[in-house]
């Protein structure tokens, strides 16, 4: 291709990379020769020369939040305008890590961006492998990663306190699987709070994250505590679960009877039937800063891991009584 346009090998690369430097008249000549011989950019070739394979590997579990196809759109999006693919890793539980560890490995990706529990043995293999690891929403359990995330528990303790404040007094919590690191840290965060306002034994049981768990756990905790007036759920997605639970099942008024508060701020928890008082995750700003952390190791291995926090925003809704 560079023989025949009469440029550089170069050139041609620099033409065909995107946000390269290149005059536009050598561009302008090197894609009409292009389209007149029929050439493209083959990736395995360009693999080959840059050790490069412009792929990278993101973790999910199928038992996950609302916001997390939100997630998935801002990540492609991002990855795609550095000319990066996504290479999507479903998993049934986060504790499946391990059955896809060797499938990650034969796809030879640059880089992880991993919305599920890596332990730290896990992430020292990523790290023999020279693979650079992002850890979304979860806080990464060793140095070998970096991870960006919302203030769980801080938007947990913001919740608490206001549900506090307009005085409830019968909590329980539905809480997400146990090997769900969101999970664990939201419901950890709530039960610690309460404990230290004065609140013990408060009932919790446990849900994956759905909408029939979350109201399969509100008609549990309701037989465990009759008196109960304040639900806190893991996830948006089960606190609209317990509202209908609530409403249709238990002829319990929402509110007036009963606050029922969640976290994530998915689309679904601003519907007009629901409205669910709840923690909104900046998703944007963490997914924009999970591709650029990623990359950043990618282009430069020896990068130090960072952490990144972001802070939740509260939203009042209809579901639960806020004091002031």
């Amino acid at each position: 291709m560079a023989r025949i346009a009469g440029v550089s090998q170069s050139a041609v690369s620099r033409c065909f990379a995107p946000n390269a430097s290149i005059a536009p008249a050598k561009r302008e000549l090197i894609l009409k020769v292009a389209e007149e011989i029929g050439y493209r950019p083959n990736a395995l070739a360009q693999a080959l020369i840059s050790k490069r394979t412009n792929l990278v590997a993101v973790l999910i579990s199928n038992l996950t939040n609302l916001y997390y196809p939100e997630v998935l759109a801002g990540l492609s999006a991002s990855l795609t305008a550095r000319d990066v693919r996504v290479l999507l890793f479903s998993l049934g539980a986060e504790s499946e890590v391990d059955d896809v560890i060797d499938q990650i490995w034969r796809h030879s990706v640059d880089g992880v961006i991993s919305a599920a529990r890596l332990s730290e043995q896990q992430l020292e293999q990523f790290a023999d492998h020279q693979i650079p690891v992002v850890m979304y929403n979860r806080l990464a359990s060793g140095p070998n990663a970096a991870s960006v995330r919302c203030d769980s528990v801080g938007g947990e303790r913001m919740l608490v306190e206001r549900l506090i404040a307009n005085g409830h007094k019968h909590y329980g919590i539905i809480a997400g699987p146990k090997d769900s690191y969101v999970g664990e840290e939201r419901s950890g965060a709530a039960l610690a709070m309460l404990a230290e306002r004065g609140f013990a034994d408060v009932p919790m049981v446990r849900g994956d994250f759905s909408y029939a768990s979350g109201r399969a756990g509100l008609g549990e905790l309701v037989r465990l505590a009759p008196k109960l007036d304040a639900v806190i759920c893991a996830s948006d997605l089960m606190a609209i679960g317990a509202m209908d639970e609530a409403r249709i099942a238990l002829d319990r008024a929402v509110p007036d009877t009963m606050s029922i508060v969640g976290f994530d701020g998915s689309g679904p928890a601003t519907w007009e039937s629901y409205r669910i008082t709840t923690i909104r995750q900046p998703v944007g700003r963490m997914t924009a800063a999970a591709v650029a952390m990623l990359m950043e190791r990618i282009e430069d291995r020896a990068s130090p891991a960072e952490q990144r926090l972001f802070s939740g925003q509260l939203i009042e809704g209809a579901s639960a009584r806020l004091g002031d």
